[in-house]
């Protein structure tokens, strides 16, 4: 950074700090309904989306994985499942921080905002319940739209069983 960009973040931090002190001798009230379904939803969006590619991916990849390697390999049905499970995960695992970062800017771009809370309202346990509950909510919601692969693969399985 350069010399005015870090008295300007010194600046920021110093008021940030200030803030956090004189909410700190005050008594906070706890979020508002409107403000928990706020953090609900923030959270949600990007956990459906994720859900979605995940399970997209997982369903398309793992499909042509246990076609090819499975057949290849001469191996039972259920072997190749799992070999296309630990598969999936670790192509999952290595594409899954790029793919967060399309997500949570598609959020961005949706009108997303970051709820407006204090430290305090933040760190109470209706929020983090509230938070929590978008994320594991969102991820099945995601999981479930992430399944329509599915719609396409009945046919070639059938064809591959017939043979």
């Amino acid at each position: 950074l350069h010399s005015t960009e870090r008295s300007c973040l010194l600046r920021e931090l110093h008021r940030f700090e200030s803030i956090a002190i004189a909410q700190e001798k005050l008594e906070v009230a706890p979020p508002s309904p409107g403000q928990l379904r706020h953090v609900f939803f923030h959270n949600a969006l990007p956990f459906v989306g994720f859900g979605f590619l995940d399970n997209a991916i997982m369903i398309a990849a793992g499909t042509q994985i246990e076609l090819s390697i499975g057949v290849v390999l001469g191996i039972s049905t259920m072997a190749g499942k799992k070999y296309c499970e630990i598969q999936n995960h670790l192509f999952l695992f290595s594409c899954s921080s790029s793919l967060a970062g399309y997500v949570e800017a598609l959020a961005s771009r949706l009108g997303l905002s970051i709820p407006d809370l204090t430290p305090k309202q933040a760190d109470m346990w209706q929020t983090r319940l509230s938070a929590h509950l978008g994320k594991a909510i969102g991820v099945t919601i995601g999981c479930i739209l992430g399944m329509f692969p599915l719609l396409f693969f009945g046919e070639e399985e059938e064809k591959l069983e017939e043979k």
